[in-house]
């Protein structure tokens, strides 16, 4: 009892507010020693886009592994919500700690090994997966009945409630559900974070037929609780975290990027014009990124007054849409600010912890509430093709990047969803080499039948109500590099003539041409730039 008193710290004492659970507090070592961790556990983290994850324990582990030449013979299927951050995950890869991943990553080293198939990932729809995980599509040979889908689960909490519940940090994600399917569980109180209580809104989702409607109507409707249950039996150790999370700053915003968000505004306002939007707009869903972040700083800065947010993340350019009192409530599951950022956050606490709720994934990217609130969806892909289909997870069709995420939980269920994307990156061979608007993509993520507006730097494709030959030339039309526009229009004019000849013209392709953009810029010359087809 004395060891254990000494870990009964000031900070433990203000957020467990259970005192059954100080009998289980202990120190990372002394947890690791024990040699609880074995190799081939299934272990779920809390966390999402690089917040709310847990540091100690993961860190403490790679150190372990490190120390002891443990390199791929401790290995873990993990499962998180999203992201976390590099301190963790992308260490844990380097280590070959991940034997498999689910549904989300960003990490250069954890893409690396799951392109060498040292890490096995499957992607999936971030509404989908935490009731996928409970519903045991994860763990196959158990019974379903068999709660208990994952060994351990390390959780980061701000505080504990009396009742020995979890309140989270600044993200929700999979966690309740990951929760849920724990035979054991870690927690890490972080003392050094403020306490998030009642920021959330918690629920857990149920399993069909008995499923109930997400009775959610308005942005800021409650339907939870403020805290994720847990059953403290589970509970094997009690660890104090004073690691902040690592977040890096906002990307930078380029010339590119102004000039798409421009377009989108531009069109917002003739929507309203036209009356096919309220005044007010209807709640906005946006992505990550420089050019999510230019477009919020645009709404910041624009006409429009009381605006609604039903989103998966919120970024630092949010901050500013609230201190222009230009945004009247936002939904999340997520704030991921960069170190300045949450500074600007916990600064604006008491004017913005009414304005904002922090939801499980499984309801802020549900397909039925974002159809009910008719939420406009922006996203920024790979690639997208001329008649409308969208990339947004494999470079060449063949190379992952960071999964599916939530995209299409929104742009296919929005009232409007919007495509935004550079018209071209850079190769090494040519700052232009990449055109991120191609015949047709190499993977599709985003059907045509999803997708309403495709936007680049050099314009805006309305494609609604649009059949496939018409939306081909209007989208070479707005959206192409002018570098690229004759090259897209050649290729249409081919495959037209070509397809007209056999009867079989309603989406033109020409299949033994169509990615020859895509291989010429795998070849020696680096470039979609190709000389003729």
């Amino acid at each position: 009892m004395g060891a254990v008193s000494k870990l009964i710290t000031e900070g433990i004492k203000s957020r467990v507010r259970r005192p059954s659970l100080f009998s289980k507090l202990t120190t990372v070592d002394d947890l690791i020693a024990s040699g609880f961790f074995k190799n081939g556990m299934r272990m779920g983290w809390s966390g999402f886009t690089g917040v709310g994850y847990p540091k100690v324990t993961p860190i403490a582990l790679a150190e372990h592994v490190e120390k002891n030449n443990l390199q791929g013979k401790l290995r873990f299927d993990l499962f998180v919500g999203a992201s976390t951050a590099s301190e963790t995950e992308d260490r844990w890869a380097k280590n070959g700690m991940i034997a498999r991943r689910y549904p989300y990553q960003v990490g250069k080293t954890v893409q690396k090994e799951i392109n060498a198939n040292r890490i096995l990932f499957a992607d999936k729809h971030l509404s989908e997966f935490p009731l996928d995980l409970v519903s045991g599509y994860y763990t196959l040979e158990k019974k379903g009945n068999d709660i208990e889908k994952l060994d351990v689960v390390i959780v980061e909490a701000t505080a504990i409630t009396e009742e020995g519940h979890i309140i989270p940090g600044a993200s929700v994600g999979a966690t309740p559900e990951i929760v849920q399917s724990a035979a054991h569980v870690v927690l890490e109180v972080n003392t050094v974070l403020p306490n998030y209580e009642g920021l959330h809104d918690i629920t857990l989702g149920k399993f069909a037929p008995y499923k109930f409607p997400n009775l959610i109507q308005r942005v800021d409707d409650r339907v939870g609780t403020p805290y994720i249950p847990l059953d403290n039996d589970k509970v094997i150790a009690v660890i104090e975290s004073e690691k902040l999370d690592k977040t890096s700053d906002s990307e930078l915003q380029d010339d590119a990027s102004h000039r798409i968000a421009n377009n989108i505004l531009e069109f917002l306002e003739h929507e309203v014009t036209m009356g096919r939007l309220p005044i007010h707009l209807l709640p906005l869903q946006s992505g990550v990124g420089n050019i999510a972040n230019a477009i919020i700083g645009g709404l910041a800065d624009g006409p429009f007054t009381d605006v609604e947010v039903w989103t998966e993340v919120i970024q630092d350019t949010f901050l500013d849409f609230w201190e222009h009192h230009k945004l009247s409530f936002a939904s999340a599951t997520s704030v991921a600010f960069s170190p300045s950022g949450f500074k600007r956050f916990y600064e604006m606490w008491d004017e913005l912890k009414d304005r904002l709720v922090l939801r499980s994934q499984s309801v802020s990217n549900s397909p039925e509430v974002i159809r009910r609130l008719g939420v406009i969806a922006m996203n920024t892909p790979v690639e997208f093709d001329i008649y409308g289909h969208a990339n947004s997870t494999h470079v060449c069709g063949t190379r992952m990047l960071n999964g599916l995420g939530g995209s299409n939980d929104f742009l296919r269920n929005s009232k409007l969803s919007i495509m935004h994307t550079p018209s071209t990156r850079p190769t090494k061979n040519d700052p232009i080499g990449i055109s991120c608007v191609v015949p047709m993509c190499s993977h599709i993520d985003q059907t045509e039948h999803d997708l309403d507006i495709l936007v680049t730097e050099h314009g805006l494709a309305d494609v609604r109500g649009l059949a496939p030959i018409e939306r081909a030339k209007l989208i070479i039309e707005k959206c192409a590099h002018p570098d690229y526009k004759p090259i897209l229009k050649e290729y249409f004019d081919m495959a037209e003539n070509k397809c007209m000849s056999i009867g079989a013209a309603h989406e033109p392709q020409m299949l033994d041409k169509v990615f020859k953009m895509h291989l010429n810029v795998m070849s020696k010359e680096n470039t979609m730039r190709i000389k003729s087809w």
